[in-house]
């Protein structure tokens, strides 16, 4: 019997043990985590976390690039475009690296001097029929969407969808893409305006949703182009395979953001950065210190968004649930390594990111030609 209860207890003061490391270990990640209300209930399990594969280590898969921002793969998984923000170009890049084309400028693009420029871009799904791309650019009279079509040599046929959506040196938004609705979704900042962003009549501050012909899609919210308002600068949206839309936006001072988007709904700025209690505001999943982020592209692969992050110079894991809307812990990689990165893509039919650097931006300082875009494993040990 003595023998018995000696193993019990030992048995105890093991577990007892692990349970305390678990817990500091979860302290420790949660630190970025954004603040619940002291009425909240406890969050859910996270079911996500352990399920869903980390990224490995970075594989550099092409260089010799100026501010690489937008990337867009073609349908059938071959290569993806490339945006480059200053110099106005569309690039093809093979799915291995080896192999880079320049496929052209596109017109009437300039810059702001600051974040504006050559930004977002996506393939239209039905490519292999009707050859469209899509491109959000600033022009002489603010920033625009555009139509463009890529033949498989080079992009042409310029054609303007929607325009005049204000443009400032910096919050330019310009993000683009394609929903399982097969509509066009583009983000928007404030242009430098803040009142915009609660403007129902302003296309700044947003989240449009409009048709491959540049028109309001049906069943949008007010009968316009707004999807959801209350955006300061949004840089990164993607689809989860619920069909789900997940926004990453830079806030101003205290807290950026991932937020899950639904029509409709107003995300708080400027009333609110971060989480507050404004009646008709919706709160984010997850905040961060701008320091910590600064977020620009998201993707979602494996069960989690994977966040980009400017000033914070880090890719951000964050798990979500397929069965709520409960995000998990935040974990970051690659801290410092790389430096400032801009976006992350998902590469099709693969457990793999491309993951690329903005450091020859103003905030990098570093020489054009001095990005790179890696290759990103997910779960492969």
């Amino acid at each position: 019997m003595g023998s018995a209860r000696m193993g019990r207890k030992k048995r105890a003061v093991l577990l007892a043990t692990a349970v305390a490391l678990a817990a500091g270990a979860v302290t420790a990640a949660t630190a970025g985590a954004a603040p619940a209300p002291a009425s909240a209930p406890a969050p859910a399990p996270d079911r996500t976390a352990s399920a869903a594969g980390e990224p490995g280590a970075p594989v550099t898969l092409s260089t010799g690039w100026t501010i690489p921002w937008g990337t867009s793969w073609l349908p059938d998984g071959s290569g993806a475009l490339v945006t480059e923000r200053d110099d106005f170009r569309v690039w093809w890049i093979a799915k291995d690296g080896k192999e880079k084309k320049d496929l052209g400028k596109v017109p009437e693009s300039q810059t702001t001097g600051g974040e504006g420029g050559l930004m977002g871009l996506a393939v239209d799904p039905d490519w292999a029929t009707n050859h469209y791309i899509y491109v959000m650019h600033t022009s002489s009279e603010g920033n625009r969407i555009a139509r463009m079509t890529y033949d498989g040599t080079s992009v042409g046929g310029y054609k303007v969808l929607l325009k005049g959506i204000k443009k400032n040196k910096y919050h330019n938004g310009g993000r683009l893409a394609f929903g399982p609705d097969g509509y066009l979704y583009a983000t928007t900042g404030d242009a430098q305006d803040k009142p915009l962003a609660q403007d129902k009549n302003s296309l700044n501050g947003k989240i449009l949703r409009l048709t491959k012909d540049g028109k309001p899609a049906p069943g949008n919210p007010f009968g316009t182009y707004v999807y959801s308002l209350g955006h300061r600068n949004p840089q990164g949206i993607a689809f989860d395979p619920q069909g789900r839309l997940w926004e990453a936006e830079l806030g101003d001072a205290t807290r950026d953001e991932l937020n899950l988007i639904k029509s409709g709904k107003n995300y708080g700025w400027p009333t609110c950065e971060g989480t507050c209690d404004v009646a008709g505001m919706t709160n984010p999943k997850r905040t961060w210190g701008v320091a910590e982020a600064s977020p620009s592209g998201v993707a979602i692969v494996d069960g989690a968004v994977y966040m980009a992050a400017l000033k914070g110079k880090r890719l951000w894991r964050i798990p979500i649930n397929a069965d709520n809307e409960d995000t998990g812990t935040p974990k970051a990689y690659y801290i410092s390594e790389y430096g400032r990165l801009r976006s992350v893509t998902t590469v099709p039919g693969a457990s793999e990111l491309w993951l690329s650097t903005t450091n020859a931006d103003n905030n990098g300082g570093q020489p054009d030609g001095s990005d790179k875009i890696f290759r990103v494993p997910i779960g492969q040990g």
